[in-house]
């Protein structure tokens, strides 16, 4: 499947001078630039998405060879369109979420415009909404919705050796086993991204060395409910903030070889070194903290309390689900944990590369207004930021817990257009004076323009 073929801007009329004047620009086509194409279309407002490459191009280019979705395809779409030939229960692999998304844009005729890169996002002097710089010229939007989604900047952090003998990589730009060299790896962060590149490596033949920090650890699935669901029915995805002391805490849950739980007593048993936190980096010896033992028993805290509402609930409506009592079991510690190792010479361990899977910074540097805070973080409400006519859709706990998954930026997204198409009635409105001035003239009523 292919981008959507269209010229860099819509064509205008002969007579139009000045820069491109559009109602509401979207940066970025990824999920949630669809998103709030489709909810702008259905306000009937005119609208433009600017997307520097591709239409959803992180999943294909910005994800490693065999990812598939976290979730099944029965929960991690949109509304309007199911998966093509995939059974409900199945994870999507990543160029087939990628050409879901350009299917779906096809579907609602998004004016989507790929290639064009925007640079700068400054307000307007002496007239209402901004001036957008672009790499195809200069457009003035009332509005701008900042559909870039949460993997913008690939964080490596500071204590990163510096050391050239060592094949150093962040997860962004991980693709296969077969793009490190040969030798033992240490894969930093066990969240989502870092569980399932160690599990991939250690299976092509890999030692691997897993550095293992606060985490929360889901049942793939229990009594025959996806970890979705679950979350769904208990209301969990609908938590409107984290909870105190979870900011650093990922999420180990996977869809790969058909979605099963994570468990880092299994992974151990398969061959995974674990360690704790990693800590520091000095004279060729990486140093961890002595936390490995606390992390995988929170994690343990975690998964059994999931369980333990999933009981209750099941309980307390009535439910005829099968009982699951070995989702209960625990393997033993293995020797990694109940000895667990403090420090490691890199080179006595054959460790020849690290992959560092530690998230994602935002980066607005090209969005000059004034819509954050003292440390850089978008102020807004529901994604309805500080500056007024700048929004936000896409970004982690933008209103809830769900924010970040593909439905949830689906409705994240109707809560944006909504909100603008409410504001387009205050703008539109005009006075009895005025109505008279301009039936008097012959001209019909004023509107926001469209495209000029």
């Amino acid at each position: 499947m292919t981008d959507l073929k269209q010229p860099a801007f819509p064509p205008r009329s002969a007579s139009a001078v000045g820069p491109l004047e559009i109602d509401t620009l979207v940066v970025g086509a990824g999920q949630a630039g669809v998103a709030t194409s489709e909810h702008l279309s259905r306000h009937g407002v005119p609208h433009l998405v600017l997307e520097k490459s591709r239409i959803a191009e992180a999943w294909r280019s910005g994800r490693w060879d065999s990812l598939v979705t976290n979730g099944p395809v029965w929960h991690d779409r949109f509304p309007g369109m199911e998966f093509p030939d995939l059974a409900p229960d199945a994870f999507a692999h990543k160029d087939q979420v990628a050409d879901y998304f350009e299917a779906y844009a096809r579907q609602i005729a998004a004016p989507i415009r790929t290639g064009v890169e925007v640079r700068r996002v400054v307000r307007n002097s002496g007239r209402a909404g901004f001036s957008v710089e672009t790499s195809e010229g200069v457009i003035l939007a009332n509005r701008v919705v900042v559909a870039t989604g949460p993997f913008q900047q690939p964080v490596i952090p500071a204590i990163a050796p510096q050391d050239s003998a060592l094949y150093q990589i962040h997860s962004a730009a991980y693709r296969n086993p077969e793009q490190l060299p040969e030798g033992a790896v240490l894969v930093v962060g066990a969240g989502s991204s870092g569980v399932q590149i160690a599990d991939e490596l250690q299976r092509a033949g890999k030692q691997v060395y897993l550095s293992v920090g606060p985490h929360d650890r889901p049942p793939r699935a229990y009594r025959n409910r996806d970890f979705v669901w679950w979350l769904g029915v208990l209301g969990l995805w609908d938590a409107q903030a984290m909870q105190p002391g979870k900011e650093h805490v990922t999420i180990a849950v996977s869809g790969a070889h058909g979605g099963r739980t994570i468990d880092f007593r299994e992974l151990a048993g398969q061959g995974i070194t674990l360690v704790g936190l990693t800590q520091a980096f000095s004279e060729g010896v990486v140093r961890f903290q002595a936390d490995l033992a606390d992390n995988i028993a929170r994690g343990d805290e975690n998964y059994l309390a999931l369980l333990d509402a999933a009981d209750a609930y099941i309980a307390r409506n009535g439910l005829d689900l099968p009982e699951e009592p070995s989702a209960r079991r625990c393997l033993p510690d293995p020797d990694c944990v109940t000895q667990p190792l403090l420090e490691l010479d890199l080179a006595a361990a054959g460790i020849s590369a690290i992959i560092w899977a530690t998230g994602y910074a935002n980066d607005f540097n090209w969005l000059q207004v004034d819509a954050f805070d003292a440390n850089g973080k978008p102020r807004h409400q529901r994604g309805v930021a500080s500056e007024p006519g700048i929004y936000f859709v896409g970004l982690p706990w933008l209103s809830r817990r769900g924010s970040t998954f593909i439905w949830g930026v689906w409705h994240d997204a109707k809560h944006i257009a909504d909100h603008i198409a409410t504001q387009r009635t205050y703008t539109a409105y005009r006075d009895a004076q005025q109505r008279q001035a301009e039936a008097q003239a012959g001209a019909a009523p004023v509107s926001l323009t469209g495209v000029r």
